[in-house]
């Protein structure tokens, strides 16, 4: 798929099959989030890949637009490391290049997926931490729920040509 192609026609899934996803897939698409720039190149992330049933049924009592994790195969968990870069903005914004980057690498490998976020909200952070256990320094930051899709969600114009300045607003 050309880089034009997968930008313009990713959507948002939120109905998956019951079609498991090769490990395979899920570590192609992990190597492209983790080749998202990030700042100094600290690369200041940490994955946590949930393929547990019982574990993807417990998400939507903790994030309440996350059901679709009932229907997924697996979901991915994007999460800063402040032992690797302590300051919360640059983590935050690391991972969240590196969420792009899963999310395209997911459309490109012929797989379906959706954001949903964890961090600023201090609820669904906490409750993430308290679920996947993870240690005090790894903030949970991003949901990405992966499947087959069950969908087809329309691509729809986003472009705004009355939202671009030039020099000055």
């Amino acid at each position: 798929m050309e880089l034009f192609e997968a930008i313009l026609s990713r959507r948002s899934v939120r109905k998956f099959t019951s079609q498991p996803v090769s490990p395979e897939l899920v570590e192609k698409a992990l190597k492209a989030a983790m080749h998202a720039p990030s700042g100094n190149n600290m690369q200041s992330w940490q994955f946590v890949v949930i393929n547990d049933r019982a574990l993807l049924d417990l998400i939507p009592g903790i994030h309440p637009n996350a059901e679709m994790t009932r229907q997924a195969a697996l979901a991915i968990v994007v999460c800063g490391d402040e032992s690797i870069q302590p300051s919360e903005p640059r983590w935050a914004i690391n991972c969240g290049n590196a969420t792009l980057n899963l999310l395209l690498a997911i459309h490109d490998l012929g797989l379906s997926a959706v954001w949903c976020g964890l961090y600023p909200d201090p609820n669904r952070q906490r409750g993430f931490t308290s679920l996947l256990k993870l240690p005090d320094h790894i903030k949970p930051f991003a949901l990405i729920p992966v499947g087959y899709a069950a969908e087809s969600p329309e691509p729809g114009e986003r472009f705004r040509p009355d939202r671009i300045h030039y020099n000055q607003w």
